[in-house]
């Protein structure tokens, strides 16, 4: 049954990112970015909400209160890596546009990479580390000052469940540059759709919000300890079953 249930979503999600994509690509032309990322969240809720109803994947959120209130304050949210799924939910959860840093190899996805190209967010070329890194802090401060949070997985790459990857600093690196506070989030997505797996299975998602951290006075190496010690930690409590 999950082999079957995987193979539905997956053609759930097909069906939808060939037109939406092709929507997107042609109103990008006339439509501004914020008007066209909602566009974009559009269809990642109709990938979350079919994961919910054929797949059988629940989520269950804590800590929303942790999030800035203010409509202009800017954020950092450094996130617990370990499939897609959070990158496909995490849009659909949070109140404020939100900007990924990833490689620009994603854009040349057929459709999805399309789409991707057309919204404000930061692509960078990772063969050039000291260029890219400027790219993300020259970006990153114009989006923060329209409100947009950025969103970074420190782990670089997923991470299977129970692991533990090697934390980069880039994130706090742009907060202490910029003054962002970050948000450090814990997500259990390995449980039912690990990484590189086709097949799926039901459960629930924990998505644990932690409270956001000044960047002020801080220095990026040691901003990232403390940002992971947060994030494993609270692993080990979401999924205790994982790190026996």
């Amino acid at each position: 049954m999950p082999l079957i249930r995987s193979i539905i979503h997956a053609l759930w999600m097909l069906v939808t990112v060939v037109p939406w994509g092709i929507i997107m690509c042609v109103a990008s032309l006339w439509t501004k970015a914020e008007p066209l990322y909602w566009m974009a969240v559009r269809w990642l809720s109709w990938a979350i909400g079919g994961a919910r109803v054929l797949l059988g994947i629940k989520t269950r959120v804590t800590g929303m209160e942790n999030l800035p209130q203010d409509q202009r304050a800017g954020a950092i949210l450094l996130v617990k890596h370990q499939s897609t799924f959070e990158t496909f939910y995490l849009p659909t959860l949070m109140p404020h546009p939100l900007a990924f840093v990833f490689k620009r190899e994603l854009i040349y996805v057929p459709f999805f990479g399309w789409a991707m190209s057309r919204l404000d967010m930061i692509h960078i070329d990772r063969s050039q580390r000291a260029q890219a890194f400027n790219k993300v802090v020259d970006q990153g401060k114009r989006l923060l000052d329209q409100g947009i949070w950025i969103i970074m997985f420190p782990e670089g790459t997923r991470i299977p469940r129970g692991q533990k990857g090697n934390y980069k600093s880039g994130g706090t690196r742009l907060a202490v540059d910029t003054g962002a506070p970050v948000i450090p989030i814990a997500v259990t997505s390995a449980k039912v759709w690990p990484r590189k797996a086709f097949i799926k299975r039901p459960g629930v998602v924990d998505v644990s919000i932690g409270p956001a951290i000044s960047s002020a006075g801080r220095k990026p190496d040691e901003l990232m300890r403390e940002v992971e010690a947060w994030i494993e930690a609270e692993m080990r409590r979401l999924d205790p079953e994982a790190y026996r």
